[in-house]
């Protein structure tokens, strides 16, 4: 078994030769590890098999589907990475191109970060969405997964791997350290000189371990505490599927809704509606109904479990919405600038002056109006898939795909000239 310090120092020379792989190159191996996933499908499935028998009464059943896999998901999987495939190859793109007074060229060309380290829980899919975006841009990859996952992303990792062996490149441009203890994910932290960028990608107990910390550059991503404010002037049916969507599609991931956020002049007609669709309409069709818990003023109208005092700032990351109602837009934006994690927020609205308010006052890395927070995904925005969501300003922000996993240098070419 390799230790993580071996595998650190295997990546960086491996990164070394990132620059010579050419688009077609790059291409070619994706193609092959989409491939080897399906090829591979029975393999990856009794390994997840092993994750889910071993987290079955240690992770709640929405965790666990996060980490459960089927042929659909991993057909899934496949297909992220061919849609990587179809998209631009960054590396190399120029940015600005300036001649200078003085003849010199000054060329502003986008380049690979180098060695990325991704920590990150229960969720195999990650495994190969990492894989594929940090080869295409050019990185070389250390996954350092959950251990509830373990089983999963081996079988996956070596998947991948045997597309890079077949078609003659570095196995090491994609890691997976076979060490799940704290102690690998502090070696990857304070991995000075061999990671580039660290991106933590989970709950928000491992992000602010990382961000706290690490010596390596990190980008914190993930976190969202995702609110939707149905205004005054909302259509109810429009309202209603946005946030059954939001909340219920998939609890357990950063883009769902926690927060509910009611005008106060539309919250008597409104909420009844919400507990119906939410919690009766559910439990008739035996499905997980969603407990609301409800501000003084919500719960005056449809009872439910009365809010306690860090309900709104909870992701709860399951089948629970925090209820609240406000005097006016005003009051929702200055909610959510107090308790939003900076991911995903909405505004349900006919009136286009609250919509410009809204998308203008609240600083989110995606601020909607009449759409789920849900489409808050690298995947939906075009990106291919995603390495994580960034909740940071900078570097990157939002979704992070291909461009997001680069950073830039100067090339500058000139005729013999010297500064005077």
């Amino acid at each position: 078994m390799k230790t993580t310090q071996e595998i650190l120092q295997d990546a960086k020379r491996a990164s070394a030769s990132a620059s010579r792989l050419t688009t077609e190159k790059k291409n070619r191996v994706l193609m092959k590890m989409a491939d080897a996933l399906e090829a591979r499908a029975d393999e990856i499935l009794e390994a997840n098999a092993i994750d889910l028998q071993n987290a079955k009464g240690v992770l709640p059943d929405v965790m666990l589907d996060r980490l459960r896999l089927d042929k659909k998901r991993i057909q899934g999987m496949a297909n992220g990475i061919r849609d990587v495939v179809k998209l631009p190859d960054p590396v190399g793109e120029i940015l600005e191109r300036t001649t200078l007074p003085n003849g010199l060229i000054v060329t502003k060309t986008r380049v690979p970060l180098g060695v990325i380290g991704i920590i990150y829980e229960s969720r195999p899919n990650v495994t190969s969405d990492a894989g594929s975006l940090c080869f295409k841009s050019g990185n070389v990859c250390i996954l350092r997964g959950g251990k509830d996952a373990y089983h999963s992303s081996y079988a996956i990792v070596q998947a991948l791997r045997s597309a890079l062996k077949e078609e003659g490149v570095d196995e090491n441009f994609i890691n997976l350290p076979e060490d799940t203890s704290r102690q690998s994910a502090t070696e990857l932290m304070t991995a000075v000189g061999y990671v580039d960028a660290l991106i933590p990608r989970g709950g928000a107990g491992l992000i602010r371990s990382c961000v706290e910390n690490a010596k390596v550059p990190c980008i914190q991503t993930g976190t969202g505490i995702c609110h939707v404010f149905v205004d005054e002037s909302a259509d109810f049916t429009k309202a209603l599927n946005i946030i059954y969507n939001a909340k219920t599609s998939r609890p357990s991931v950063c883009n769902a809704e926690e927060v509910l956020l009611v005008h106060k002049s539309v919250a008597q007609d409104f909420l009844p509606l919400v507990k119906q669709r939410l919690c009766d309409e559910r439990v008739a069709q035996n499905l997980p109904p969603v407990e609301l818990r409800c501000d003084e003023q919500a719960h005056a109208i449809i009872g439910g479990t009365k809010a306690s005092d860090t309900d709104f700032d909870t992701e709860f990351l399951d089948y629970i919405l925090a209820v609240k109602v406000v005097t006016n837009v005003n009051q929702a934006i200055e909610h959510i600038a107090l308790h939003s994690t900076g991911h995903s927020d909405c505004i349900i609205t006919e009136n286009a002056d609250n919509a410009d308010l809204f998308t203008r006052s609240v600083d989110s890395s995606a601020v909607y109006v009449n759409a789920s927070t849900r489409f808050t995904d690298g995947g939906e925005f075009g990106k291919g898939c995603e390495i994580g969501i960034s909740t940071q300003k900078l570097h990157a922000r939002g979704p992070m795909g291909l461009t997001e996993l680069c950073s830039y240098k100067y090339i500058i070419k000139g005729d013999g000239q010297v500064r005077v």
